[in-house]
């Protein structure tokens, strides 16, 4: 049975659980774990991290901990009973685990190691203290270290700050706010703004000297050095090498290592040095012989300086090498390291041993004993450490110093007889008293143990050495008395004895006989002559000798006189307890000079505060005892001098002497009866105050009263003890007169000087002090009257100068923090005071920081739900008082302009900050009756509305983000809570006094206002956050969002009719509070919509405002990231259902979808827009988008901005066409006219027709770009006119060199064609705008299938590439997947005529074939019924979709959506003579450039005929005679006739070229290829014979070889010539089906060796097995060879009986296998290869007589029957011209096209309805695609359309041909394309057929599109008006597809469109 546990409540799990069992709860170690019931060795519970989950787990798995309940029951809250820090650490930790993964997983591997190891010893630390066996101390350390990494880690990882108060956690609640914002300001300002430590230190490592002849130990003497004040400011640190240049102790470090101490931070600049002074010992002379001399000297060996300036960047210097100079002269040693850092290069140089001083310094910052923290390893490995000289800044008190410090300066010694100068050295001992010396007081620094004697360094024949040696004596206090110090002054011989020589001696004592200390200074020693035997032990012979030149004796003047040798030293005593003072001395012997009382307290001013503090017992003994003796006498004086202490203990250097002087209260101070003298000398300064004309004395009394009265309350305390409490009344009398006289002193205004008011305030600063004391003596309610009294009096007129305001305040401060102020009784009086104060300085805006400080000071002792009755009565009060003017306040400062400067800036925030958190403090404290009486306390309707106004204003500000930093979340979210009370409080006023006739729009929009950013912050989007965080704020405050959105709610269904004011105002805030991702809140506020349309609807009969606003809003807030589709289905859900039964449902249902739509819409684009890079998907994405906004919304600024973000990402993605295009959309918008513009995106402020001029030349610059140079043309010349028109004939110019440069472009430079794909997107995972839908797609330059495909696949990483070209089904449209089908379309021209005029360029040709296309076509060919085994294209068919889309491409996009599919079949016997057309098309174009010689080299000519002819001769064409010409057929399909005689016609056609072709070929061919030629020639009449022609008969005749491609010059002037004796014209007819077109790949070869030799030559090859298998496979395309045709292309042409494959079953079902691509093999019949314009030229004629035409006069049906072959010319839609009488070429006429055709081909499918059915008999045979793999070598293939390795009859395949309207030479040649782009922004309507009579000039540039719905007018950008005569140079190009052409004929579209008109940019 299961129990709910009591105790068991928390544990942690301690292995892992699967939760295999029913009910299991699935655990990992680690995990932590609440449990509720209990059942035999199982726990019911569930995991914290998932609470909504429970489940049952074994008890054995968890460790149980202790925890405590909160809320028992079903909401239980379990919170563990352990350290606050342990909790915290526990779940910071797992919030860092997963963020810390997330680290490595964005690649910051610093962070993330560093928090790494940070995270390791946060565990560390956690286990030491979860052991528990630390001491107090030390687990302080520990929690220190962990909140300090803790720290880090959350502001590293941008988390928030957490508030702390003894390293524990705090909760915001228990705690006030005001406390809190100090908490978290602390912490911050911690972080910003690391505290600068006041001292610093010098850590100084030697490492070795680097020298390279040293073999001498060495001394060396660091030190630091004063450039400014030339004088060392730190002892010296002093160490030994060895011979090595290594230190002498390596073992103890405390001998080569020490720290300077003690530096302040003046100390830290440029002009202080460390130097160092090397000294060797050995020799004299460095170079001498080692045995010259056994006598070891002191020497100057060199020294190096080093700037501290160099150390403040705060790195280590590790290994830093000194450079070490030698004085040129010896005598300049003293100074050396002044001339180095002056740099006097003269007096140094390098030493000549070239040496370097290897040491490692450090600098660091913070006292000594966090130093000795921080660095322990330091200290525990030993350093000495260096002193600065003397006392540092600060003196501490107990501090024992006795150190004298004597420099050896100088000397001055006669030569002694000798010839040259002496080397002179000093030797120093301590002597005391008894004659003794004394033992090892002689420092030479701090690395080195005291010695007992002292040698100088020698230097050289010198009678005036300089040592300038600091040397430091520790002696005892009790050993300074009658010692003296001894030098003796030694000659160094130099000789091999090289003995030492005594010659003098100085002394000096240390002790004068009156006690006083050798004074500090130079002092010039006399210089005692003396022999080497002398004896000096016995002191007293030499102590009465003169010792100083300053003080000599009488009697010895004589004597004295004639000595000239002196001894210069400096001595300096830093003593704490001897004085060099006199004056002193005498004080503290008061008693023995009785008489010298009243001049020692006079002196006492005089001397050094440092002497009186180093005896500060002693000295107030001697003062009280003085005031002992005589009061009357002394007293006055005595108080003085006492005032002099205290106020010398104010002095930084002695402030740490305070606490030896209260000591010396509490326990030394014995003057029971001081207190009346002090009180009445105190009173009667203080009466003298208004009076007194000078004030600075009074003014020093007035600084000194909290001691005086100190000393006042001891000493009435030891009184009351002695006495047992006498005299009480009168004591109180006198500290209430005292404080009368104050009163009456402080209420005076000062008139005129400002020296009263000085003194007002110097007795302010100090007044709080004061409060204590009395408080030891007097009750709190009375001292809290008597502060009441005394800070009442003070003058309240605000005129008074500011400085005494600030005192006044600083003074309430004080009050504030003092201990009076905590007990609630004093604070209760006193509280009035200080808000008066307060108030008075808020009003006037002053002092605020101060203001700020003492108010939160006054909130920080009202804890948070104080319900006691006394703080309640203290809200009454400050509410009353302050929370008017507080509100006024924040205002005020949160208006201003920000301070510039980081330090006022920071001060700024902080007085805002503190001001806000009093704001919320009183807030949160004020109860229900609080607020009552606040709304009631207002008299009128219009001060509650200013308050509420105020308030709101007040609330929107703290809601900034910028409020409060970044990581402050728990601030922000207490702030929260208050404004969310106070708001629920203030709403219902608003409700009651604001509504129906009182009705304040102003009022109840700044409160929806308010609700809304409310909701909208940052900090409340619990969604952001962590589980953890979440779980926490929804445990303490709830989704406050939600209280607020139905608080929004419950305010607006309160509003009635007046909701009416906020429509349309509201909608755009309320649908960004929709859009936050909160169900709850969604459902809450959506419906707030539906009310606003029906209020509107009711007020104008419809809701356009409300539309109009709400998609205006959507896409900004969309755009910014906010909503989902979540958010979509919900707002079409919840408005759907409410709109249900209004009347306006329709209209609503419409608003509805159309927003739905457009939220689709943009969620998509913002999905794309989040990609890296620019592909499809984002530019496919804004067009649709620019398209809605523009088609569905009419919003034309919207329009124009998502027109702007589409250029940009073509421009990004260097679709430059498309860019242009995309321009031309704004441009088309604008006219030529002087309107003015506003300001927009990044257009300035200008006119329209500037704009458009702008406009005009970027799109120019883009066409320029994108090589659409035909397009620029045309703005060009639109631009061109408007500079005509105003006579800017400077541009002008410009324009027409830049279109000159333009045509230049054309003709000179490559273009390549770009290929075309279909693409579909299916399924339901695929954007809205892609969904289902199929497009045409614009490929890159050199693009190929493949490369599209794998594009295609990276831009959707999800989609699954279908493997069929098949229409997919319903269950793939409906599939929750992406599914993509691609194939490559053939582009079909719309006009044909530029195509097919004589002697256009191919350069220009180019750019027809592939700009303007609105058709693309797709071949897939299959088998109809029973296949024939022995002639398979019997029974092969071709299925042909013709797609036509939206808008032509290039447009606005790189793809377009496909409109409209027609599905067409064609027959065997179509398909066999549309190979056969397009072969002969191809023979043509070779014969005519090689006779042209366009060709370098005949091999493509030669492949071309081989392939033909070998195939024929092996039974390629017999095939079709085979399939159609036999009687069976001709039967059963007797409306096929006339199509058989055109195939019949197409064979004898293609024998006639090909028998031409063997003509050219012969005249051209190379020698070594002649064998083949006569191979082919012998072929051909093999192949002639087999079709049955043995002679073309008369009436057969051969029409000439008539190239229309071909130079129309050659033409014109070459005289015909004859092919047959009677010179017949053949006049060029045409069957319906024999509108030729250029075939773009080869057929394919069958069965020939030939074919196999040529495609030996090509290097390319195919395998066959794939033809209708559409597997992408390298294959040539003979059926015969076993080679197929490609997956778009039927092969149509009949296999040779000796080699033909049969298809295998696996090929039936081509439907099913498709490889998609018609171009993945290389170079074949499938894949053709372009063919250049210029190769396509027309047969001229060869020889002189005239080659026999056909007759023009027969009619059409003869032509029928007569298979007369046709003239090759390729004019699609018009008919040759005669030939004129003449003989000469001449343009033919242009007769109609025919109308009869013959029986129409099978339409299986029809997507759209069209005009008429497109039978394939209407339309021309369409031309091919090049090959994705075109293989382009200038000698062998480049200018030939040549397209598979073998060139074959053209009967073999049927490659990708297609039927339609018109038919185009498609030249694919190898040249750069123009940037693919999107449709043009016109659209113009054009005829079905592009049929020109008479037209002869080409159609022009078009930048149009047509549409199969909707023409739209042509833009101004483009539109140029239809001329009937082309004009001179350059002709101006004819309106493209202009509605009315001349022939009048117009296709008949599937229905009328609309034709919307361009509309104008507004003002934009």
């Amino acid at each position: 049975m299961w129990i709910p546990t009591e105790h068991e409540k928390y544990g942690v799990v301690i292995a892992s659980f699967r939760g295999t069992v029913p009910y299991g709860l699935s655990l990992e170690i680690g995990d932590t774990v609440q449990i509720l019931e209990k059942c035999d060795g199982w726990y019911r519970g569930f995991a914290l991290k998932n609470p909504n989950i429970k489940g049952i787990f074994p008890s054995s798995y968890v460790h149980l901990k202790n925890a405590c309940v909160k809320n028992k029951g079903q909401f239980e809250m379990v919170i563990p009973t352990e350290d606050s820090v342990i909790t915290e650490m526990t779940s910071t930790l797992r919030d860092w685990g997963t963020m810390w993964k997330q680290l490595y997983v964005r690649n910051e591997g610093d962070l993330f190691h560093r928090l790494w190891h940070i995270m390791n010893e946060i565990l560390d630390l956690r286990r030491q203290v979860l052991v528990g066996h630390l001491t107090h101390d030390r687990m302080k350390d520990v929690k220190r270290h962990i909140t300090a990494r803790l720290d880090w880690g959350n502001e590293q990882l941008g988390l928030d700050l957490v508030p702390r108060k003894e390293y524990a956690m705090v909760d915001p609640e228990d705690i006030s706010i005001t406390e809190l914002y100090r908490l978290m300001e602390h912490r911050h300002r911690k972080k910003d703004t690391p505290v600068q430590a006041s001292s610093h230190h010098l850590f100084v490592q030697m490492k070795s000297l680097m020298c390279s002849n040293l073999g001498e130990e060495l001394e060396v003497i660091f030190s630091l050095f004063d450039s400014k004040e030339n004088r060392p400011i730190s002892e010296r640190f002093f160490l030994r090498l060895n011979r090595n240049g290594l230190p002498k102790a390596p073992d103890k470090p405390e001998r080569h290592c020490s720290l300077f101490v003690d530096l302040g931070s003046s100390e830290l600049r440029k002009d202080i040095y460390i130097t160092v002074h090397i000294i060797r010992i050995g020799r004299m002379g460095a170079g001498e012989k080692k045995n010259a001399c056994s006598v070891q000297y002191r020497r100057p060996f060199g020294c190096a300086v080093l700037s501290i300036a160099d150390l403040l960047t705060g790195e280590t210097k590790d290994d830093l090498i000194l450079k070490v100079y030698m004085c040129n002269t010896e005598s300049e040693w003293y100074q050396i390291h002044e001339n180095i850092i002056k740099k006097l290069n003269a007096r140094y140089n390098l030493t000549g041993s070239n040496a370097g001083l290897a040491v490692s310094l450090q600098l660091l910052h913070g006292d000594i004993e966090q130093i000795r923290r921080e660095y322990s390893s330091v200290f525990s490995h030993g350093v000495s450490i260096t002193r600065k000289l003397g006392f540092s800044n600060i003196i501490m008190p107990g501090e024992m110093r006795n150190d004298l410090y004597i420099t050896i300066e100088r000397g001055e010694f006669e030569k002694g007889g000798k010839s040259v100068a002496r080397n002179v050295e000093v030797t120093m001992f301590i002597v005391e008293s008894s004659g003794q010396t004394l033992k090892d007081f002689i420092s030479f620094g701090s690395g080195e143990p005291p010695a007992s004697e002292y040698h100088s360094f020698v230097l050289y024949h010198n009678n005036s050495p300089r040592w300038s040696e600091l040397l430091k004596l520790p002696i005892p206090v009790d050993k300074f008395r009658g010692a003296h110090i001894r030098f003796e002054f030694r000659h160094c011989s130099t000789k091999e004895k090289g003995e030492k020589k005594l010659f003098g001696f100085s002394f000096v004592p240390l002790m004068q006989e009156d006690g006083r200390t050798l004074p500090d200074g130079t002092h010039e020693l006399i210089v005692h002559k003396c022999e080497e035997n002398t004896n000096l032990q016995d002191t007293t012979r030499y102590l009465k000798l003169p010792f100083s030149k300053g003080i000599l004796l009488g009697n010895n003047n004589q004597a004295m006189k004639a000595t000239k040798e002196s001894f210069w030293i400096t001595s300096f005593l830093c003593s704490t307890k001897l004085t060099q003072n006199g004056d002193m001395l005498d004080l503290l012997k008061w008693r023995t000079h009785p008489d010298k009382i009243t001049g020692c307290l006079s002196k006492l001013k005089e001397i050094d505060g440092s002497e009186i503090v180093k005896f500060l017992q002693d000295t107030l003994d001697t003062l009280f005892g003085i005031l002992d003796e005589n009061s009357q006498k002394y007293g006055s004086k005595v108080f003085d001098s006492l005032v002099h202490i205290i106020n010398l203990l104010q002095d930084s250097k002695f402030h740490h002497f305070k606490p030896v002087m209260d000591t010396y209260i509490e326990s030394h101070f014995a003057g029971a009866l001081a207190y009346r003298d002090l009180i009445k000398v105190l009173k009667w300064y203080v009466d003298r105050i208004t009076e007194a004309e000078r004030q600075e004395h009074i003014q020093e009394v007035l600084k000194a009263q909290e001691y005086i009265f100190k000393y006042i309350v001891q000493s009435r305390r030891l009184f009351s003890l002695a006495t047992g409490g006498q005299n009480e009344e009168e004591f109180r009398c006198c500290i209430q007169e005292l404080l009368m006289s104050v009163r009456f002193f402080l209420s005076q205004e000062s008139k005129g000087s400002g020296a009263l008011s000085q003194s007002q305030a110097v007795f302010l600063s100090s007044f709080p002090a004061v409060y204590s004391e009395l408080l030891k003596l007097f009750d709190v309610r009375e001292v809290a009257n008597l502060v009441q009294d005394t800070l009442g009096s003070l003058p309240t007129i605000v005129h008074v100068d500011d400085a005494l305001q600030a005192v006044k305040l600083q003074c309430i401060g004080k009050t504030v923090e003092s201990q009076l102020y905590t007990n609630p009784d004093s604070r209760y009086i006193l509280l009035p005071v200080v808000l008066h104060h307060l108030h008075m300085h808020l009003q006037e805006q002053k002092d605020l920081i101060m203001c700020a400080r003492i108010l939160s000071n006054v909130f920080c002792l009202i804890k948070k739900n104080s319900s006691e009755k006394s703080v309640l009565e203290e809200i009454d009060v400050i509410v009353a008082s302050l929370l008017d003017i507080l509100l006024r306040t924040i205002l005020e400062i949160t208006s201003r302009p920000q301070p510039s400067g980081s330090t006022m800036r920071l001060q700024f925030q902080d007085v805002t900050g503190e001001f806000v958190a009093c704001l919320l403090s009183l807030l949160r404290q004020m109860t229900d009756r609080h607020y009552q009486q606040l709304l009631d306390s207002f008299n009128t309707k219009e001060e509650l509305r200013d308050f509420l106004l105020q308030i709101f204003t007040v609330f929107r500000i703290l809601i900034r983000p910028e409020m409060f930093p970044k990581d402050w979340t728990v601030m922000r979210l207490v702030a929260n809570n208050v404004i969310i009370t106070t708001v629920l409080y203030l709403s219902d006023a608003l409700r009651k006094n604001f509504l129906n006739e009182n009705f304040d729009y102003k009022i109840w929009d700044s409160y929806f206002y308010l609700a809304v950013i409310f909701i909208n912050q940052l900090c409340l989007q619990l969604e952001m956050f962590t589980p953890s965080k979440k779980k926490k704020v929804l445990e303490k405050y709830g989704d406050m969002r939600v209280t607020m959105g139905c608080e929004i709610f419950s305010m607006w269904q309160n509003l009635g009719e007046h909701k009416l004011h906020f429509i349309p105002a509201l909608i755009g805030p309320f649908l960004e509070v929709t859009l936050i991702p909160q169900p709850d809140l969604r459902n809450v506020m959506i419906p707030i919509f539906h009310d606003m349309m029906d209020w509107e609807q009711r007020r104008s009969g419809n809701f356009k405002q409300v539309e109009a606003k709400l998609i205006d809003k959507l896409d900004s807030l969309m755009s910014e990231g906010k909503g989902d589709e979540t958010y979509r289905e919900l707002f079409n859900s919840i408005l759907l259902k409410k709109i249900e039964r209004e009347t306006w449902r329709e209209s609503g249902v419409s608003l509805i979808a159309t927003v739905t739509r457009l939220m689709e819409r943009l969620l998509d684009y913002r999905d794309c827009m989040k990609m890296g890079e620019v592909d499809g998907k984002k530019i496919g994405c804004t067009v649709s988008l620019l398209n809605f906004y523009k088609t569905e919304l009419n919003k034309e600024e919207m329009y124009i901005r998502y027109i702007h973000k589409l250029y940009d990402l073509h421009v990004k993605a260097q679709n430059f066409t498309e860019a242009a295009y995309t321009l031309l959309l704004y441009d088309e918008l604008l006219e030529w006219s002087d309107r003015p513009l506003r300001e927009f995106l990044t257009y300035p402020m200008q006119t329209e027709w500037q704009r458009k001029e702008h406009l005009h030349l970027a799109i120019i610059q883009n066409f320029d770009r994108g090589k659409c140079w035909e397009n620029g043309i045309i703005l060009c010349r639109k631009i061109a006119e408007q500079y005509e028109s105003y006579y800017d004939y400077r541009n002008l110019s410009k324009m027409r060199m830049m279109e000159a440069s333009l045509y230049d472009k054309i003709m000179d430079q490559q273009r390549l064609e770009p290929e075309f794909f279909r693409v579909g997107f299916y399924g339901k995972k695929f954007p809205f705008f892609l969904r289902n839908k199929e497009f045409v797609c614009r490929g890159h330059d050199y693009e190929r299938l493949e490369a599209f495909q794998q594009r295609m696949l990276n831009e959707f990483p999800h989609a699954i590439a279908m493997q069929h070209a098949n229409q997919p089904d319903e269950t793939i449209f409906q599939a929750e997947a992406q599914y993509l089908q691609i194939y490559a379309v053939t582009p079909i021209p719309e006009s044909q005529e530029v195509l097919q005029r004589e002697g256009v360029p191919d350069n220009i040709k180019s750019f027809y074939k592939v700009n303007h296309i609105w058709k693309f076509r797709y071949d897939r060919p299959f088998h109809k019924g029973t296949k024939d085994k022995e002639n398979e294209f019997k029974s092969l068919w071709v299925e042909r979709t013709s797609l036509y889309l939206v808008q032509s491409l290039p447009g606005i996009s790189r793809w377009f959506e496909v409109e409209k599919r027609e599905v067409v079949e064609m027959s065997p016997l179509e398909n066999a003579i549309e190979v056969l057309e397009n072969k002969n098309q191809q023979l043509k174009t070779l014969i005519s450039q090689c006779q042209t010689r366009q060709m370098q080299n005949i091999n493509p000519l030669t492949m071309c005929l081989n392939g033909v002819i070998d195939a024929a001769v092996n039974g390629g064409v017999s095939r079709y005679q085979e399939a159609f010409f036999v009687k069976e057929y001709i039967l059963s399909h007797p409306e096929d006739g006339e199509k058989i005689a055109r195939l019949r016609e197409l064979m004898l056609e293609q024998a006639q070229i090909l028998e031409f072709g063997l003509a050219v070929h012969e005249k051209f061919v190379p020698q070594d290829m002649r064998p083949l030629h006569k191979k082919l020639v012998d072929q051909f009449f093999v192949m002639k014979s087999s079709l049955g022609i043995q002679e073309f008969s008369a009436c057969i005749q051969a029409s000439p070889v008539h190239f229309p491609n071909g130079s129309p010059r050659v033409c014109r002037n070459s005289a015909p010539a004859s092919m047959s004796p009677d010179g017949t014209r053949v006049i060029p007819r045409r069957s319906p089906l024999s509108y030729p077109a250029v075939n773009r790949y080869s057929s394919s070869s069958l069965s020939s060796q030939a074919s196999a030799e040529v495609s030996n030559i090509t290097g390319q090859s195919e395998s066959s097995d794939e033809v209708f298998n559409m597997q992408p496979s390298p294959s040539t395309s003979s059926l015969s060879s076993t080679h197929s045709a490609s997956p778009n292309v039927t092969s149509s042409a009949p296999s040779s009986a000796r080699a033909s494959p049969l298809l295998s079953d696996k090929h039936k079902h081509s439907r099913e296998n498709s490889c998609l691509s018609p171009r993945e093999r290389p170079c074949s019949a499938i894949y053709p290869t372009p063919v250049e314009p210029s190769q396509r030229l027309l047969f001229n004629h060869i020889g002189d007589g005239a080659l026999p035409r056909s007759d023009p006069n027969l009619s059409a049906p003869e032509k029928a029957v007569n298979p007369t072959p046709s003239s090759w010319s390729l004019d699609s839609g018009k008919e040759a011209k005669n030939m004129a009488d003449g003989g000469k070429l001449i343009s033919p006429p242009v007769p109609p096209r025919p109308t009869q055709t013959a029986s129409p081909a099978r339409h299986t499918a029809s997507v759209s309805p069209s005009p008429a059915g497109r039978s394939p008999l209407k339309g021309s045979v369409q031309s091919f695609p090049p090959s994705p793999v075109e293989y382009h070598s200038p000698g062998l293939i480049s200018n030939s359309p040549v397209l598979s390795g073998s060139y074959s009859s053209g009967i073999s395949s049927l490659s990708r041909c297609s039927t339609s309207e018109t038919s185009g030479f498609e030249n694919q040649v190898n040249e750069p394309s123009a940037a693919p782009l999107g449709s043009g922004p016109g659209y113009g309507g054009g005829s079905e057929e592009p049929v020109r009579k008479e037209s002869k000039t080409p159609p022009p540039y078009s930048v149009y599109e047509r549409t199969l719905r909707r023409p739209v007018p042509l833009p101004h950008s483009l539109s140029i008006p239809v001329t009937a005569e082309p004009p001179a140079l350059p002709p101006k190009p004819l309106a493209a597809r202009s509605g009315h052409l001349e022939n009048g004929t117009r296709r008949t579209d599937p229905g009328p469109r609309p034709r919307p008109l361009p509309r104008k940019v507004s003002q934009l």
